[in-house]
């Protein structure tokens, strides 16, 4: 069991190097001196989005960069969606709604929605965005500097996270303390050659089109439930060169308002940052909560404590880096590590009986 507690101290080790190095390395957008004026598609699948919609547009609305188009897809919602769109068409003649002609046999509602999407778009770039996220400031034209100057085929915003009510506060830290403490996101666009160095974000994901229209991720994942990680591997494994940033004020996004809406989404996608292996999921689980207890036992005093001061750094930095209240997830930690557990525990009934259902449909 000593060895057992040292790799497990060992592995804390690494995650705390993982997420310094996200925070002291965090990349962002920065609007460089454009010489081009591309066309921008902006293109927003849209599932009874009623109460997003009219916000994001008029997020779109005040962007500086104006070469853009604004496409969104109406999927089927039972809701005012389309409506509020239609008026925001009179207003802004870039805007205009596309009709869901069904959902074919073999793809999800997202995967289908974006293909149709990116079918009607005329852009040079195209930005994928949820209808729930808000812009602010001047991203679009930072996103077309930051692709460019590093020749990049995708762009990904994990948005900063907006979050109201406790069962938010502790649910959805959960997704970037996993992300932050495994993975060091400046890797992502820097070492080419290993695809499981890779993550995405489906709320958030730039596009070169023409790279897009090659590859047609959508189309070739139409089946899968967390198409924006597969993506991304499927660029890097087709050696494109790709980015994952985490958002700040101009990129925020409040995803869930409960903890069931949380656990419906969470649920659905949390393997996947485990490379879809059920095992290390649940491995990473109980050793990230329950690992104290071989060190405490089987390692020195002294030991023990940078172990647990190791774990209360990794929050903190995490925090840091994601711009959440670093008090506020130092005081939720024990909830938030039992509703990561949860979403786990979940993720594994609902494959085993075939029934993750979002938005009203089956995926």
């Amino acid at each position: 069991m000593t060895i057992v507690a040292y790799i497990i101290f060992s592995f804390g080790v690494l995650r705390l190097l993982v997420s310094f190095i996200n925070l002291v390395f965090r990349e962002k957008p920065v609007k460089g001196m454009l010489t081009i004026n591309p066309l921008v598609s902006v293109l927003i699948p849209a599932r009874n989005e009623e109460s997003n919609i009219g916000n994001i547009l008029d997020d779109l609305a005040s962007q500086k960069y104006v070469n853009v188009e604004i496409l969104v897809y109406d999927d089927m919602s039972d809701d005012g969606t389309a409506e509020i769109v239609l008026k925001h068409c009179e207003k802004d003649k870039r805007i205009r709604l596309i009709k869901s002609d069904g959902l074919p046999d073999g793809w999800t509602g997202k995967n289908y929605a974006c293909h149709s999407l990116a079918g009607e778009a005329k852009g040079e770039w195209l930005l994928f965005i949820d209808a729930d996220v808000r812009i602010s400031g001047d991203i679009i034209s930072g996103m077309i500097s930051f692709a460019v100057k590093h020749k990049l085929a995708l762009i990904s915003i994990f948005p900063k996270q907006i979050m109201i009510t406790t069962g938010e506060k502790i649910s959805v830290p959960v997704m970037n303390y996993i992300l932050l403490s495994l993975l060091p996101l400046v890797f992502v666009r820097k070492v080419m050659r290993f695809p499981s160095l890779s993550a995405a974000n489906g709320q958030f994901m730039f596009f070169n089109s023409e790279i897009y229209r090659l590859v047609s991720p959508h189309l070739t994942l139409r089946n899968q439930r967390v198409e924006d990680i597969a993506c991304a591997r499927m660029l890097k494994r087709m050696r494109f060169r790709i980015a994952c940033l985490t958002g700040n004020d101009s990129v925020k996004c409040r995803m869930y308002r409960n903890f069931t809406e949380a656990v419906a989404g969470f649920s659905k996608n949390i393997i996947a940052y485990f490379g879809n292996s059920f095992i290390a999921a649940v491995l990473f689980w109980v050793v990230t909560t329950f690992g104290f207890v071989p060190v405490i036992i089987y390692l020195q005093m002294w030991l023990a404590l940078v172990y647990i001061g190791m774990g209360l750094m990794i929050r903190i930095f995490v925090s840091a880096a994601s711009e959440q209240k670093i008090v506020r997830n130092l005081v939720f930690a024990i909830p938030q590590q039992f509703a990561a557990g949860y979403f786990i525990l979940k993720a594994i009934v609902s494959n085993l009986k075939g029934n993750y259902v979002w938005k009203g449909r089956r995926v």
